[in-house]
């Protein structure tokens, strides 16, 4: 089994693409390497999900590491029922079988309980079948298994995170915004700014988000740092920096940052940036996880060399 580190491999062979959505073998299995895309959500979906995904993995299985991002994920491997991915406090892996197509959403900091219908903090780093959750659940599935492409399974999975999702906490989603790793806000300074007490804010954040606004705060931080990583693989840098990067995304130091994302990733700043150039570094585009995470101006490159004209 190949592991990846923020998804799964190497871009797939074109020259096997059946023109349906599909890289095929024989057998009617995804042939070849894998492959990963995301991209922002549909317009409607985009003040409840942050980015949605197709995975398809070839002839070797993947665990595929998953890591804290504040929010929740909806996914299903096609064949099987959809599962619900509570919010994280440290890095997990799920695993995909060979030939094996995943479609995916990744829900926005503070949306999960409306649409799980319950406290996000008691979905904190569990991973659920959505028939626990959700009845009449069995007529997504059929949908998302008969699907003719990848693409139209993941339509079906968003529309279905459109008519689940409610309104979320406005306070909290405030909260969510200041603390965005480009803003540099501090959790300290939330309850005189949002008027509201800590205890309050914190069993509120708790309630939408599963976790509270320093455990928010840490999370959103390190997405800050990887975002880094990502943006300095997709331009093939070579001026990597990891200190400046620590003080840039409001860690004290380098060594804060090694604290942190041992914590939360379970390696190094260093290892991370090896693996995600290793697995990320041959096509993938991850432009919709990681751009908002970096202060306005951070990720204006990748933006002018997308509008230069193949």
């Amino acid at each position: 089994m190949s592991t990846s580190c923020l998804c799964p491999g190497a871009t797939v062979d074109h020259r096997k693409f059946d023109g349906t959505g599909r890289v095929l073998r024989q057998d009617g299995r995804v042939a070849g390497e894998s492959s990963y895309v995301e991209r922002a959500p549909a317009p409607a979906l985009a003040a409840v999900v942050s980015l949605v995904w197709i995975q398809q993995v070839g002839d070797q299985p993947v665990a595929q590491r998953i890591v804290p991002h504040g929010g929740a994920e909806l996914r299903c491997v096609l064949g099987e029922t959809p599962r619900l991915l509570g919010p994280l406090t440290t890095a997990t892996y799920h695993d995909i079988p060979a030939g094996g197509t995943v479609v995916g959403v990744r829900l926005r900091p503070g949306v999960l309980s409306g649409l799980a219908g319950m406290p996000a903090d008691e979905l904190v780093d569990q991973d659920i079948a959505g028939t626990d959750i959700w009845r009449g659940l069995s007529r997504l599935t059929d949908l998302l298994g008969d699907a003719a492409t990848p693409q139209v399974a993941l339509g079906h999975l968003q529309s279905f995170a459109a008519r689940s999702a409610s309104a979320d906490d406005p306070l909290v989603g405030e909260a969510v915004r200041h603390l965005m790793p480009w803003r540099g806000g501090r959790p300290a300074a939330l309850p005189a700014l949002l008027s509201i007490s800590e205890r309050q804010l914190r069993r509120r954040c708790r309630a939408a988000v599963g976790v509270g606004v320093k455990e928010l705060h840490r999370i959103l931080r390190l997405q800050g740092f990887i975002a880094r990583v990502q943006a300095s693989v997709d331009q093939d840098a070579v001026d990597v920096d990891l200190a400046r990067w620590a003080v840039e995304t409001g860690y004290t130091d380098q060594a804060h940052l090694g604290r942190e994302c041992r914590r939360l990733v379970g390696v190094t700043p260093g290892v991370l940036l090896a693996q995600t150039g290793a697995a990320c570094g041959s096509g993938h585009d991850h432009a919709a996880s990681y751009l908002p995470m970096l202060r306005p101006g951070d990720g204006r490159f990748v933006q002018e060399r997308r509008s230069v004209p193949a």
